[in-house]
């Protein structure tokens, strides 16, 4: 399992995050990227693949598109579910894998938000979801995801650490109201370009003292551009633009955040 598959992890997901990206917000305008990019080429159907707890899908339904929403983690899609249902929104939210998830349609537009293409580990694995997006895919359609340049200097320090070498992340409070601290610790592996390592949320009780701790794995793998622009020729997509940033920044250069806008040939 990974860390999206636990069901407390998807119940605190929007909590803890709303505390992180005030501290370190690498998606910030991510909402809006993908709503242009939904009414600039969703005219025939939308889908939100790895839609998590429904960021994006809600913004979309919230802005008169009306998306599919899929995600490997079950309770990811629970949790999207039941927020769209107490806005007022009757959506197709299912689970299941990005590379091999059915429609009984097909969509003129794919969105792949923020990390998740990077849950894919294996080159086989990213291969198989772009193959089968483009399956489900309309002619000349659209699908855009993001991955970043992987950085050396983080690399090195990541190759030296253990799964169990954490760090403090932040501090918020879960579902329950009660505090909850996270840690992090990430091993890199450059042979596979794997990332793993595990989360650990600990709770506490009134006056800070830890009474609960939970340990949930995370994995992800670094892909280089020259790679993926192999595997998007391999699979029968043609590169219409390539972002440094969700303000349409360059995309030369390295980027923290890779957003590939591509074509079904």
């Amino acid at each position: 399992m990974d860390l999206h598959d636990y069901s407390d992890v998807a119940e605190n997901y929007d909590l803890y995050l709303d505390v992180m990206y005030k501290n370190e917000d690498n998606h910030e305008g991510f909402r809006e990227f993908y709503l242009d990019f939904a009414k600039k080429y969703g005219q025939d159907g939308v889908i939100d693949i790895a839609c998590g707890t429904g960021a994006v899908l809600l913004y979309l339904a919230e802005h008169g598109i009306k998306a599919d929403g899929t995600d490997l983690s079950e309770a990811m899609c629970d949790v999207a579910a039941a927020k769209a249902r107490a806005r007022g929104f009757n959506l197709n939210i299912f689970p299941a894998d990005m590379t091999a998830f059915r429609s009984e349609r097909k969509y003129s537009c794919a969105i792949i938000a923020r990390s998740g293409f990077m849950h894919l580990t294996t080159p086989e694995l990213q291969r198989a979801a772009l193959l089968n997006i483009r399956e489900n895919l309309t002619d000349g359609g659209m699908l855009t995801f993001n991955t970043f340049d992987p950085h050396p200097y983080f690399q090195a320090q990541q190759m030296n650490t253990k799964d169990t070498d954490y760090s403090f992340r932040l501090e918020y409070v879960n579902k329950q109201g009660k505090r909850e601290r996270i840690y992090n610790a990430i091993n890199y592996d450059p042979y596979t370009q794997i990332m793993s390592g595990n989360w650990k949320f600990e709770t506490l009780d009134d006056s800070g003292n830890a009474i609960g701790e939970r340990i949930r794995p995370l994995k992800m793998r670094q892909t280089y551009r020259q790679e993926m622009k192999y595997l998007l020729e391999l699979t029968g997509f043609e590169i219409v633009n390539v972002y440094g940033g969700y303000h349409y920044e360059s995309g030369e250069g390295s980027a923290k955040n890779v957003i590939w806008c591509v074509r079904k040939r």
